[in-house]
């Protein structure tokens, strides 16, 4: 399926901070809640993410990563996801996360 630059532009992702992290026990799959920072302009939002592999809950407060954030919020058990936090597989199909490799503004957009 081939898309157009302006249905690219429509995907609004930006760079956040996290700024806690928690365990998910009620998600069917093993994961963790997430608050991510935006900056002023979109503020801080939720989300939750299978990233359970490859993180720990304390390495990942202050991580840089990029997220959805023009998606409609989403219910996952009893958390209200607000973003998609990205990631990409592993060779084994676990989540590794995507962020910048230096310091950017939060709230930056990816373009």
């Amino acid at each position: 399926m081939t898309i157009t630059y302006d249905d690219f532009a429509r995907v609004d992702i930006r760079v956040g901070r996290i700024t806690r992290a928690e365990p998910f026990p009620e998600a069917r799959k093993p994961a963790y809640r997430l608050w991510v920072d935006f900056g002023p302009e979109i503020g801080e939002k939720r989300s939750s993410a299978q990233i359970t592999k490859h993180y720990r809950l304390e390495d990942l407060v202050g991580r840089q990563v990029l997220a959805v954030v023009n998606f409609p919020p989403r219910q996952i058990g009893p958390v209200l996801s607000e973003v998609l936090v990205l990631g990409l597989p592993d060779a084994e199909g676990a989540v590794v996360l995507i962020g910048p490799d230096q310091e950017v503004p939060l709230g930056g957009k990816l373009f």
